[in-house]
C-alpha cells in the first residue's frame, strides 16, 4: 500500500554538497516527492521536533546538531515508504552501516549520519504535519 514518510537531509550532508545525490538515490528507488522545503531549524523548532528524546544525554548535542547549518525535509511517497526508507538509510551509527546505505555511503558516526528517516506510519504522519502544516499532497 501506498504510504508517506519523512526524510531530513541533516546539516552535515547539506555542509558536504550531497544532498543531490541523496534526492537522486530517493528518486531512484521509486519514491515521489510530495513536498521539499529547505531551512534552517531554529532551536525551538530542532526542541520540538526531537521532544522525545529530551531526556536522553544526546538531546543537547543532538539540538545543537540539527541547528548547525540548513537542512532539507521532504515528504516522500511509495509502497511501504517507511520501511522501504529505513532499508535505504541503513542503521543509525554510519559505522555500522553497509557502503551502499545512504548513511553507509554519506554519514560519519551515530550522530553525523545524513539523513532522518521516519520510524513508522504515526511518526511519518506527525513528523510531515511538524513541517508541512496545512499541507495537501495530492
Amino acid at each position: 500500500m501506498r504510504q508517506r514518510t519523512l526524510t531530513i537531509i541533516k546539516p552535515d550532508a547539506m555542509r558536504n554538497r550531497v544532498e543531490g545525490h541523496i534526492l537522486q538515490r530517493l528518486l531512484d528507488e521509486g519514491f515521489e516527492l510530495k513536498g521539499l522545503r529547505m531551512l534552517h531549524l531554529a532551536e525551538s523548532q530542532a526542541e520540538g521536533f526531537y521532544a522525545v528524546h529530551r531526556e536522553r544525554s544526546f538531546y543537547p548535542e543532538l539540538v545543537r546538531f540539527m541547528t548547525s547549518g540548513p537542512v532539507i525535509v521532504a515528504c516522500l511517497e511509495r509502497e511501504d515508504a517507511v520501511a522501504h526508507l529505513r532499508k535505504v538509510m541503513g542503521p543509525t551509527d554510519s559505522t555500522k552501516a553497509p557502503q551502499q546505505t545512504l548513511r553507509g555511503q554519506f554519514g560519519t558516526n551515530i550522530q553525523e549520519n545524513a539523513v532522518h528517516g521516519s520510524d513508522s506510519p504515526e511518526n511519518a504522519a506527525n513528523e510531515i504535519k511538524f513541517f508541512f502544516p496545512g499541507a495537501k499532497f495530492d
